[in-house]
């Protein structure tokens, strides 16, 4: 198991590994919702998951001491999906992102995942500010962030060539 980055009531979010998480990765990356919702990652093989997790998150918490973590049910250590802050070179802020199985959605985890990663945004790394970018046609997510305290700034692409999405944004640690 990697290191904790935090724990909530019922999750534990830590780094995920490359060899132990490989086969949860190669599951969630190819769940329909994530494709539509997120990107195709182009994950189809458990090196493909590997490598994902290596030049991904892995590399990103070398790189900037966080990322996209493994999340978890505490009891039984059951991957549910990942959630983690990503620093991403084309917005000068922070962004957080989630995926999580659907079997469980609406339960949440989410919401408690993403509360207990903002928490560490403050703490742990200093943030004072965290945006998320979501698909337009993805209302449940648009939602969720606007119950953590994000508000809509504008719309927004991700690379010239792709359609708009909506980005939102949260001042973290105010007084």
């Amino acid at each position: 198991m990697g290191l904790t980055v935090c724990e909530t009531a019922r999750l534990r979010i830590s780094h995920f590994s490359e060899d132990g998480d490989a086969e949860f990765i190669l599951r969630l990356l190819n769940e329909p919702s994530f494709i539509r919702h997120i990107a195709d990652k182009q994950v189809r093989t458990l090196d493909d998951a590997r490598a994902y997790l290596r030049n991904g998150p892995i590399a990103s918490y070398t790189r900037h001491g966080f990322g996209l973590s493994r999340v978890a049910l505490k009891e039984g250590d059951t991957p549910i999906g990942m959630c983690g802050l990503i620093q991403r070179d084309n917005f000068p802020d922070v962004d957080i992102g989630y995926a999580f199985l659907p079997e469980f959605w609406s339960k949440g985890y989410a919401i408690e995942a993403a509360r207990g990663v903002l928490e560490t945004a403050v703490q742990v790394h200093g943030l004072q500010r965290v945006i998320a970018v979501v698909n337009p046609d993805n209302s449940e997510s648009s939602r969720m962030l606007e119950k953590l305290g994000f508000v809509f700034e504008k719309m927004v692409r991700m690379q010239p060539e792709e359609d708009e999405i909506r980005h939102f944004a949260i001042a973290l640690g105010a007084a």
